[in-house]
């Protein structure tokens, strides 16, 4: 008599422990750029912004006039203001639908020369044509402020109290990583029965709302100006509820699928 076994094959849950230690793996990526956005990224751009804020004018001698050249040179790689006197060389003010591209090309030279980037065109940069003649406001041989006459406008180098975003950004690698290492975890420690913690629908529904909730909480947190922890403090408990919701949801209908149906048929009655 030929016995058949009723256990699973074991190896059959070896493919989805990779899957697990591969997914562990890759976690292991955003957590290290979520690291590096606030022990590296965050505190530099808080720093360049407060050097930038208490930066005074560079010293009268070391003005761009065209003279001292070395003298002058030098000084706009340091931490003072430098006013130096720029020639338009051509101008670029292309509005898009999605990003518009706004630069200019300045010569002051021997002090500085290159293509600065705006945010929009104005109100300096939609007046230029070549051959003016501007100012331009120099701190560690990037050009901060251009002006013309009375106007000015700040060039996309120029350090601003906007670190919402920033925190929006390792709000965001921080959540991947945790979506990563708890669906690898559950896959290495429940081979077969790793639902509902699969692509669909728990993980495409749960990358989407972190994508959604970090753009929308982090662009207004910017532009209202509300502190920077605001922001992982609403978008955390969005995407938890979330998770937590679509897990039940999934939950209650396996349950259901599992449940016997009504229409199951009956043994028949033997007649009296």
């Amino acid at each position: 008599m030929t016995v058949t076994g009723t256990g699973k094959n074991p190896r059959s849950s070896i493919p989805a422990r990779l899957v697990g230690v591969l997914l562990v793996l890759l976690s292991l990526v955003p957590a290290v750029s979520c690291w590096l956005v606030f022990s590296a990224w965050l505190p530099s751009d808080v720093e360049r912004y407060q050097d930038y804020r208490a930066a005074e004018p560079c010293p009268d001698r070391s003005t761009a006039t065209g003279t001292a050249t070395g003298t002058a040179t030098a000084t706009a790689a340091e931490n003072c203001l430098l006013t130096v006197a720029l020639t338009v060389e051509r101008t670029r003010n292309e509005p898009g639908r999605r990003s518009g591209s706004y630069t200019a090309t300045l010569d002051g030279a021997p002090v500085w020369s290159g293509t600065v980037s705006f945010g929009d065109p104005g109100p300096v940069l939609e007046r230029l044509v070549p051959g003016d003649r501007i100012t331009g406001t120099v701190w560690r041989g990037e050009v901060m402020t251009v002006g013309k006459g009375e106007l000015r406008q700040n060039t996309s180098d120029v350090p601003r109290d906007e670190p919402q975003m920033t925190y929006a950004i390792g709000t965001f690698l921080g959540l991947l990583a945790a979506l990563g290492l708890g669906f690898g975890a559950v896959r290495i420690a429940r081979p077969r029965g790793h639902e509902p913690f699969t692509w669909r629908p728990l993980g495409k529904t749960l990358l989407i709302v972190m994508t959604v909730a970090c753009a929308g909480v982090g662009l207004p947190a910017v532009w209202i100006g509300v502190p920077s922890w605001v922001v992982p403090a609403v978008v955390v408990p969005i995407v938890a509820v979330t998770a937590w919701q679509l897990h039940q949801h999934v939950r209650q209908t396996a349950v259901r699928d599992r449940s016997p149906s009504s229409t199951e048929p009956t043994e028949p009655t033997e007649p009296a």
